[in-house]
């Protein structure tokens, strides 16, 4: 039998997804590792074992790495608008360094490391891809600096020999299961439940299912090169044409009121003003908004001819999600006003 399989971060939407998935696969035992504080939902029910700690708990990394010989990493703090970036360098950057110092003592065969497409550089006149380079720190802001770094350490170690590691540069995921929501899944929910009366003219991005990110992972840890990084998404799409799709699957209409990006970047600058002067944190952010649509299209034809993945029409999943988001609703409404 395969050796045990470790999710760490294993409640967050796509660890939940890789875990899930990883059970239905039936070939090898899954392990998680968990706070005692996080919510289970995305897990609940699976025959997994559960260990409890942090990242920041040497003690309880060693002890739920032993025996493993694939650890799919899936922490992130994706916080770009904190006023304060400390939290977020402390999670991203920090204790991944924590990680990483247990897991080159665990005898793995593969450590796969959830990246980000925000690591991959700007390219005009075509898509980018693994080999482009960063090329837009100063525009980035300290989240996709702490991305950068991150990403760099793991490669780093894995030049080194001392990590089998792999960095899949994972896109905006759309699906079921988004319980917290994501930011972007937040707006589709708003949307197909006819909250949202407009969308944002200009905001465009690289997307991909959760269910085929979470796949990606999986093939990743089986036959993903050491030190490499793969593109992880489906296609560049506009947040219109993903309202549109989930609002058509759930028979809502979609925001027909396009409020340009330009005007949204302005509104943020009203925004983050007014949250310094109450000393608390917003999402409208100038920085926010520029992460909207700062980013090019990608190939992702790595992952297809290296890893087998073959993703699904994004489509499907923005539909799956639309249900999801509809019928979380409908679950939580007071008996009488279903």
């Amino acid at each position: 039998m395969a050796g045990t399989k470790l999710v760490i971060g294993a409640s967050g939407f796509l660890g939940s997804h890789v875990t899930r998935q990883l059970v239905a696969d039936g070939d090898a035992d899954v392990r998680v590792l968990i706070r005692r504080t996080s919510s289970t939902r995305g897990i609940d029910g699976l025959p997994v074992e559960v260990r409890y700690g942090d990242i920041f708990d040497a003690d309880a990394l060693r002890t739920a790495m032993s025996g493993c010989d694939v650890v799919y990493y899936c922490v992130v703090d994706a916080r770009p608008w904190l006023r304060d970036p400390r939290p977020m360098w402390r999670t991203n950057v920090d204790g991944l360094r924590t990680v990483l110092d247990i897991a080159a003592d665990a005898g793995l065969t593969r450590f796969v490391f959830t990246s980000s497409i925000g690591t991959i550089g700007l390219r005009a006149g075509g898509p980018a891809d693994e080999r482009t380079e960063h090329n837009w720190l100063d525009r980035g802001g300290e989240y996709i600096r702490s991305r950068v770094v991150a990403e760099e350490m793991v490669l780093r170690d894995s030049a080194r020999n001392r990590l089998p590691g792999v960095a899949m540069c994972v896109a905006n995921t759309y699906g079921p299961g988004d319980f917290q929501p994501t930011p972007h899944g937040a707006m589709l929910a708003a949307a197909v439940r006819g909250k949202l009366p407009f969308y944002i003219r200009g905001y465009e991005a690289e997307a991909v299912g959760i269910e085929d990110a979470a796949r990606a992972m999986i093939l990743a840890g089986e036959r993903g090169r050491i030190g490499e990084r793969y593109i992880v998404s489906d296609r560049f799409i506009s947040t219109r044409e993903i309202h549109e799709i989930g609002c058509a699957a759930v028979g809502m209409r979609p925001p027909r009121f396009g409020v340009p990006i330009r005007a949204m970047a302005a509104a943020a600058h009203l925004g983050a003003a007014v949250a310094r002067v109450r000393n608390t944190d917003t999402m409208l952010t100038p920085l926010n908004i520029r992460l909207m649509h700062i980013m090019t299209p990608l190939d992702h034809s790595k992952a297809v001819r290296e890893l087998g993945w073959h993703p699904r029409p994004l489509a499907d999943s923005i539909v799956s999600a639309a249900h999801f988001f509809t019928d979380r609703r409908r679950s939580a409404a007071p008996e009488g006003t279903r």
